[in-house]
């Protein structure tokens, strides 16, 4: 059964989709069945996954709303091996158009559960912003992987988001707990990078992952190429990061009670 986890922060540009789409494809090359939910309006994890969002027949809006299941509308992502539950600008909709709906927060959640016996890991890519979707993508999952640069304003931003977890936990979701802070576009020249990283240690202790995303021009590139950055550059500092990431998750999740 799969293990379900949200990729989630409130804070814009932090590497949310990079991740998301770049721990899928490592994920995939373990052998592990994957797939990739992609819940923002945007599409970027649709894009970066080889995936065009303007030609969708069916995506993660029509789901959402019960029009139709995740079966008919997932696509497979060739360069990355993995599937994909696409999304496109349609899905901005989807926010209004819930509201009135039966089970709102939890529509994701059974929507998933047709599938989950079909995967070993489901990864939800949530909207920077605490709305209805990314509420959706707390509620289905088992835990919150939460990427972060080490800079100032990502540790205040730490504070919010794990409030709005605990909050999700308490009252919609028991089994939804923080697996851990994953540090991405990191640089060791910068002093500031390194006391932030170090003050995360201190504070959330084994809750940080040991694997540190170095800032990576390769992995900046790929989208536009329509792959992850781990097919794009494998040899890259910034793949071969996601690779060890992608071994760490799998190393991890045998320690969490996920059922």
């Amino acid at each position: 059964m799969a293990k379900i986890f949200c990729v989630a922060n409130q804070k814009g540009g932090v590497g949310k989709t990079t991740t998301t789409v770049n721990l899928a494809a490592g994920l995939a090359q373990l052998d592990q069945r994957v797939l990739l939910v992609d819940l923002d309006p945007q599409g970027n994890a649709t894009m970066g996954s080889g995936i065009n969002k303007a030609k969708l027949k069916a995506s993660i809006y029509e789901v959402l709303l019960g029009m139709t299941d995740v079966r008919t509308a997932r696509q497979r992502s060739e360069s990355g091996r993995f599937d994909v539950l696409p999304a496109n600008r349609e899905l901005a909709g989807a926010e209004v158009e819930m509201v009135e709906l039966e089970n709102r927060d939890k529509r994701l959640r059974n929507a998933l559960a047709e599938v989950k016996e079909e995967y070993d890991f489901i990864l939800i890519d949530c909207p920077p912003a605490l709305s209805m979707l990314t509420l959706n993508g707390l509620c289905a999952a088992h835990g919150v992987i939460i990427p972060m640069q080490c800079e100032y304003y990502a540790l205040e931003g730490l504070s919010d988001l794990s409030n709005t977890i605990k909050k999700v936990h308490m009252n919609l979701n028991p089994d939804l707990k923080i697996v851990g802070l994953l540090r991405v576009m990191f640089d060791p020249r910068m002093t500031l990078s390194q006391q932030v990283s170090d003050q995360l240690e201190q504070h959330f202790g084994d809750k940080v992952f040991k694997t540190v995303i170095p800032r990576n021009v390769r992995l900046a590139e790929a989208p536009s190429y329509g792959m992850p950055g781990v097919i794009f550059d494998p040899s890259s500092k910034g793949a071969q990061a996601y690779i060890a990431f992608g071994a760490e998750m799998v190393e991890r999740i045998k320690s969490l009670d996920v059922e």
